[in-house]
């Protein structure tokens, strides 16, 4: 039996040994196949050409039989081509590396998280130095006035007062809590633990960075075709999103506090590829120019971003970057009708779920899933001229997305907030023979209004949607924004691009755009000014994967000047950057900023 065994194994090892070998022979017979394929296919149609041409040179019908041998050909060539891949499959992609030298000013703040870390170490030391529960014993609430708590009362007062935070979710439960004496002076005593934070100037002088894009256009059917993007976006020497979140610190921005679904693939996290868009679309419905698609949307890099980008516009699949920037799924159902006098005239109803909830019971779950419904009108859309209105809401706004390893731990939705609405008008210019090149110009328009429900985040301090600051809720009031931005871009003949972009938000301006592809925060959604300057020149060579490959260089400067603070933030009321000065607040505040960044891109 040891030696049939002994057999069997000797025969398996071998067998191993010549797999490898198998499966590259395999593969060199595939290439070959291939190969023979493509120089069939060359064949025949030089072939079919050569007879063409010699019909034409005789000037006059071939043969009936030299037809037929024309005709046999013709359907051989057209069925080598149904086979070749480049019938239905497109692939392309792009590639970015890129460096960043960030710096900033911040202003003076009490760190929130670091305060209640402070209170939890001092407590937890003084009982385990002196476990009594003597009243007044403790070092920090022993005095009559701060209740006379053992050092034992103290620890579990504070542990009661966190879990009775968690507990708190409307504005009146929030106030009732707080207006508890034994909650109040908790809240009080929080004073002698409070982490201070002295104004700094952060910077960061040379941060380096790879994004990769891979895409892909299936032509499954007539008028069905499944559209891909895949990414990866990475900085050097790191698998994770610290360099731009601040890593140990509090986060900058409520945009750059960790990766999560909206962002993945659009701020730097790890080497991982993404599937940043899928979607499939079915066109010219009842031969009709309607079409439905549904999936991982194109809802991110809209319009009028593309310019400083260096790339095409997003077509009818994009969203107006000035309001969204965001990684939805979805679906859309569009119409395209020819309207003299409204070239390139098309509209869309769009859908998407920013956050599922998950299943929902009688036990607490009482969270609701985010959803965003918009309206698109372009009623003109050509190379000189592209022209569009929009409205979108947001539905049951989340106070936090789900967020793994940030400052804060693991971070997930605790509350629905109430709705946003958003409008906005835009468009996008083009005006030749300006001088040696072109001029490219845009303007865009936003207008937001926020909708608060009745609740308040506990995992925030009970801060409402755009109300109230930490441990000071205020009642639910609707607020208005408003924002634009402005830009232009000059193209010369050498290939040689100048651009400058102008973005200002006001006061109680939200977007929804944490995916924007800029590194401090999303300049769309700034509450003060934002300038941006940027030269990009291209590589003079001729493309050889697509007429549409090119590479080039790029540079640029950006200037953020904050006039409030929680840009891009709709969880609390924003305040003054001038009045800024010790306040307890959950991320740190920035009164300028600036970025220079140099790029080197390739599309294919």
């Amino acid at each position: 039996m040891k030696t049939t065994f002994r057999k069997k194994l000797l025969v398996t090892l071998v067998a191993s040994m010549w797999l490898p070998l198998v499966a590259s022979a395999a593969d060199a017979d595939l290439m070959k196949k291939i190969e023979d394929l493509s120089r069939e296919l060359q064949a025949l149609k030089s072939q079919v050409t050569a007879n063409e041409q010699k019909a034409a040179a005789q000037a006059q019908p071939p043969a009936p039989a030299q037809a037929a041998e024309l005709a046999d050909l013709k359907r051989q060539v057209t069925k080598l081509e149904d086979k070749s891949l480049s019938k239905w499959l497109s692939v392309g992609g792009d590639y970015r590396f890129r460096i960043d030298s960030l710096k900033g000013q911040t202003k003076t703040f009490t760190d929130v998280n670091a305060t209640f870390a402070n209170a939890q170490s001092a407590l937890q030391a003084d009982f385990f130095g002196n476990p009594s529960a003597v009243a007044g014993s403790s070092r920090y609430f022993g005095a009559l006035e701060a209740g006379s708590m053992s050092t034992a009362g103290a620890l579990t007062a504070l542990m009661g007062f966190a879990q009775g935070m968690n507990g708190v979710a409307t504005y009146e439960q929030a106030q009732t809590f707080l207006a508890n004496p034994m909650n109040a002076g908790m809240v009080q005593g929080m004073g002698g633990f409070a982490a201070t934070v002295p104004a700094y100037k952060p910077k960061n002088t040379t941060l380096y960075s790879n994004r990769f894009g891979l895409d892909l256009s299936a032509k499954a059917l007539q008028d069905v075709t499944v559209n891909a993007h895949l990414n990866m976006y990475k900085v050097f020497g790191s698998q994770s999103e610290g360099a731009i979140t601040n890593a140990g610190s509090a986060p900058f921005f409520a945009d750059r506090v960790g990766a999560f679904d909206g962002t993945i693939g659009h701020v730097p996290s790890n080497s991982y590829l993404n599937v940043d868009r899928v979607y499939a679309t079915w066109s010219n419905i009842a031969d009709e120019p309607i079409w439905v698609s549904v999936g991982r949307r194109p809802s991110t890099g809209g319009a009028p971003s593309n310019l400083r980008e260096n790339r095409p516009t997003p077509g009818n699949g994009g969203t107006p970057a000035l309001l969204v920037d965001y990684a939805f799924d979805g679906m859309t159902v569009g119409y395209a009708p020819d309207i003299d006098g409204w070239p390139g005239a098309y509209a869309k109803i769009c859908y998407g779920r920013g956050f599922e909830n998950g299943f929902t019971d009688s036990s607490g779950n009482s969270l609701k899933d985010t959803d965003m419904l918009g309206v698109a009108i372009i009623p003109i859309d050509t190379d000189p001229l592209r022209v569009w209105l929009q409205w979108n809401r947001g539905m049951n706004i989340f106070d936090a997305p789900a967020m793994s390893n940030t400052y804060f731990g693991n971070t997930a939705a605790s509350t629905n907030l109430g709705d946003i609405d958003w409008f906005g008008v835009g468009f996008m210019s083009t005006f030749k023979d300006i001088g040696p090149g072109k001029l490219n110009v845009f303007g865009d328009l936003g207008v937001s209004r926020t909708h608060p429900n009745n609740n308040v985040s506990a995992q925030f301090g009970f801060q409402g949607l755009m109300t109230g600051t930490f441990f000071d809720p205020h009642a639910p009031t609707s607020k208005t924004g408003t924002a634009i931005a402005l830009g232009l871009r000059y193209d010369l003949p050498s290939n040689s691009k100048f651009g400058f972009e102008y973005n200002h938000g006001s006061k109680n301006w939200i977007t929804f755009a944490p995916a924007a592809d800029d590194l401090w925060t999303a300049k769309a959604g700034t509450r003060g000014d934002v300038y941006e300057a940027y030269f990009i020149q291209e590589l003079d060579h001729k493309p050889i994967s697509s007429y549409f490959s090119k590479a080039f260089f790029r540079v640029g400067v950006q200037y953020y000047n904050f006039d409030y603070t929680g840009s891009n933030n709709w969880v609390g009321a924003p305040v003054a950057i001038s009045d800024v000065n010790g306040q307890m607040m959950t991320t740190t505040p920035l009164e300028n900023a600036t970025n220079l960044y140099a790029t080197f891109e390739v599309k294919f």
